[in-house]
C-alpha cells in the first residue's frame, strides 16, 4: 500500500508495554512544554543578527545537514546536484532540482535519526500532511519555501516559538564576533551567546596554526612568540568571549590526551611547533598540553569546559579538497580517556569548581571508562550521546550503560549538537521521549518510585544542563559589556 499521507504517532518511542507506555505519556505530559535549553551547537549567528527570511526549502533543510548529505553521497549521489557548491565557487545546481532530486531518495533514511528529525520539521513546522516523496517533491518545496518568507518563520521568531530559552553558538578564538554584538545591542544577548572554540590557535598541526598565533597576537596585544604572552593572549580572548554571554568553550581534539609539563619543557615545545618543526607526536603532545592549561584557565575565569574528541575528521581527502569539511565524511574512531585525561586529572581532577564535559564517539568506553570517571572525580561531568549516537537507541544505550555506576546527576541533560535550526524542537523532543521511556521502564521494573520519576524528568529536562552550564550564574549581557 502506497500510504503517503501521514502524521506523528503520539506515542512513539514510548514503551511496547501498555502500563509503562501509559506511565511514559505521563511524564512526558509534565515536560513537554518547557524550554527548550541548547547549551552546545553549531546554528550560524548571523541568522538571529540579521533575522532575515531563510532562502528557501533546500538552503535551510538540504545543504547544510551532513546527516543527510552523508546518506545520499553513500548511494552515489553528487554533492553538486544535492546544491553543495565547491569550495570558492558558488552551487549552479537549481535548489528546485536538488529538492526533487532528495525527495525521490528521501526512502533511504527510513528508520534513521533524520527521517524521525525531517518528518517533524515537516508536520510539526510546516503543517504538513503528506509524506516527501518525488510526488510531493515540488508541494512540500512550494509550501516550505513560501512559510519562510514570512514574519512567524524568522529565525528570532523560530527560537520564540519553540520556547528556545537559551542557545549558544560556536566560535573560533579568532571570531571578532561582530554578530554576537548585533544580537546584544538588539536585546537577544541573554538568549542566544558565543561559545569559545580555541582548536584554531591550539592545534599545531593546522597549517595556519603559525598564521593563527600571530594574529592573536595582534588582536590582544600580546607578545604570542613567547609562551606567557601566548597564554596570556589565551586569557584575553576567554574574557572577551565570556563579556559576550559564554559560559563554555568546547575542544574538538583528536584524541583525550592530556599533559603536564613544566614550564621550560612547555615553552620549549611550543616554540617548536612555531617554526613547524615539530613532529606529529609533538603536536599530540602540544595538544595535550593546552587542554590541561584550558582547564586551569577554567577554574579562574568559571567558564565550562567540553571535550569532544574520538573524531577522524574529513576521512574522504578528495571530498574535503572538493567541497571542504562538515561534509558526512567524518567517521568515529575508538578512544583512551583513562590513560588520556590522567595528567589532567592529577592536576585538576578533584576541584569540585571545575566542570568537564566529556563526550564520545566510542559507545565501548561508556560502562568501562566515562561513568566510572565520572562516578568519581567531581570535576567530571558525561555529556550526552553526540553525532553518531545522537539516535533513540543511542541514548537508550547511553542511560542503560552509564546509570548504574555515574548515576544521573553526574550527566548534563541533553544538548542537540545541530547546524540545522529547525532540527533543534525535533531532537530535543526525542532526547525527552527517551528519558520519559527509561524512566518508565525503571519505575516498571521496581527500580524506581513514581516520585522519583517525575522529579528526574524535569531535572534530565532543565534543571541538569543549567546547573552544568552555570546558566543561573550568568550576569545580564550588554553591548558595553563586550567592548
Amino acid at each position: 500500500m502506497n500510504k503517503t499521507h501521514f502524521k506523528l504517532n503520539p506515542d512513539r518511542l514510548f514503551p511496547v508495554d501498555p502500563k509503562a507506555r501509559a506511565f511514559a505519556r505521563e511524564l512526558y505530559t509534565t515536560v513537554k512544554d518547557l524550554p527548550i535549553i541548547s547549551p552546545h551547537g553549531h546554528t550560524d549567528p548571523v541568522w538571529f543578527a540579521e533575522n532575515t527570511p531563510f532562502g528557501n526549502a533546500t538552503e535551510l533543510l538540504l545543504v547544510p545537514d551532513h546527516y543527510v548529505l552523508r546518506m545520499l553521497y553513500s548511494q552515489g549521489i553528487a554533492m553538486e546536484d544535492l546544491g553543495v557548491a565547491p569550495v570558492g565557487e558558488r552551487s549552479e545546481a537549481d535548489p528546485r532540482e536538488a529538492w526533487r532530486l532528495f525527495a525521490q531518495n528521501y526512502f533511504l533514511f527510513r528508520g534513521t535519526p533524520s527521517q524521525m528529525w525531517l518528518d517533524h520539521v515537516f508536520t510539526e513546522v510546516f503543517g504538513l500532511t503528506e509524506r516527501l516523496d518525488a510526488r510531493t517533491a515540488d508541494a512540500h518545496y512550494d509550501h516550505i519555501t513560501a512559510a519562510l518568507q514570512t514574519p512567524e518563520f524568522r529565525p528570532r521568531a523560530i527560537l520564540e516559538r519553540f520556547n528556545v530559552g537559551f542557545l549558544a553558538t560556536t566560535e573560533g578564538a579568532l571570531d571578532p564576533l561582530h554578530h554576537h554584538d548585533k544580537i546584544m545591542a538588539d536585546g537577544w544577548g541573554d538568549r542566544v551567546v558565543t561559545t569559545f572554540r580555541p582548536d584554531d590557535v591550539l592545534d599545531a598541526s593546522r597549517p595556519d596554526f603559525k598564521s593563527n598565533v600571530e594574529k592573536l597576537g595582534s588582536i590582544t596585544n600580546e607578545d604570542t612568540t613567547r609562551w606567557d604572552g601566548y597564554l596570556n593572549a589565551l586569557r584575553n580572548r576567554r574574557a572577551f568571549f565570556k563579556a559576550h554571554g559564554a559560559t563554555a568553550t568546547d575542544h574538538g581534539h583528536p584524541t583525550a590526551n592530556t599533559a603536564d609539563l613544566d614550564k621550560s619543557a612547555a615553552a620549549s615545545l611550543f616554540e617548536k611547533c612555531l617554526t613547524r618543526a615539530a613532529s606529529a607526536d609533538e603536536h599530540e603532545l602540544f595538544r595535550a598540553q593546552m587542554l590541561t592549561e584550558m582547564a586551569g584557565m577554567s577554574l579562574d575565569d568559571g567558564l565550562v569546559m567540553q571535550l569532544h574528541p574520538d573524531v577522524s575528521r574529513s576521512h574522504n581527502p578528495k571530498l574535503h579538497e572538493r567541497f571542504g569539511p562538515d561534509k558526512g565524511a567524518d567517521i568515529p574512531v575508538a578512544a583512551n580517556f583513562v590513560d588520556g585525561l590522567k595528567p589532567l586529572l592529577n592536576k585538576y581532577g578533584n576541584a569540585a569548581e571545575l566542570t568537564l564535559i566529556l563526550f564520545t564517539l566510542d559507545e565501548t568506553t561508556y560502562s568501562r571508562e566515562l561513568a566510572p570517571l565520572a562516578g568519581h572525580y567531581p570535576c567530571l561531568r558525561l555529556g550526552p550521546p553526540w553525532w553518531f549516537n545522537d539516535s533513540p537507541e543511542g541514548m537508550m544505550r547511553f542511560r542503560r550503560q552509564v546509570t548504574e555506576t555515574a548515576g544521573f546527576y553526574n550527566t548534563v541533560g541533553f544538548n542537540d549538537d545541530t547546524r540545522a535550526l529547525l532540527s533543534i524542537p525535533a531532537r530535543h523532543d526525542v532526547a525527552r521521549r527517551m528519558d520519559c521511556r527509561f524512566l518508565a521502564e525503571l519505575v516498571a521494573e521496581g527500580r524506581l518510585e513514581d516520585d522519583e520519576a517525575f522529579d528526574l524528568i524535569v531535572d534530565l529536562t532543565t534543571t541538569l544542563v543549567t546547573d552544568a552550564y552555570r546558566l543561573n550564574d550568568r550576569q545580564p549581557v550588554s553591548s558595553q559589556a563586550a567592548e
